[in-house]
């Protein structure tokens, strides 16, 4: 099985940016988290990061050429204003996962609208650097 962990914009900044709401973890640290936990359970975990709308859309479109099985996405603030993004996850047919670190019901209102979540099979939020593992959990229980 192989998975694929998107994350977007900003969030390779975390460590320093807001450290009240996403604490001090790098991404680096999270991806390699996710990582090690794939392989405990007997899954490959690739990593990827961007800052760029066109480069999240062409990444989630060359999933399926590229032999993954799932996708894992944090699209950062393009979670409430991208239909694109959407259109992608919705197009490739492989089940994914969004997660956030923060519960961004329980924030601005303007981030209680995902775009994403209609195209995923599930959403885990709030459980800041935990949100990636058990997303990926629930992701491989899924497609088993």
């Amino acid at each position: 099985m192989k998975i694929l962990l998107i994350n977007g914009a900003n969030l390779n900044m975390l460590g320093q940016r807001e450290p009240e709401k996403y604490g001090h973890t790098t991404l680096k640290e999270i991806e390699a988290s996710v990582i090690n936990k794939g392989r405990e359970l007997n899954v490959q975990v690739d990593a990827w990061q961007s800052n760029h709308e066109g480069d999240i859309v062409d990444k989630i479109q060359a999933l399926k050429k590229e032999g993954y099985d799932g996708l894992l996405i944090n699209a950062g603030g393009y979670t409430h204003t991208s239909v694109v993004i959407r259109d992608a996850i919705s197009s490739i047919g492989i089940p994914a996962v969004e997660i956030h670190m923060t519960n961004i019901h329980a924030r601005e209102e303007f981030r209680h609208t995902s775009l994403l979540s209609g195209v995923c099979i599930g959403q885990v939020v709030g459980f800041k650097e935990l949100s990636y593992t058990l997303a990926l959990e629930g992701l491989i229980n899924y497609l088993r």
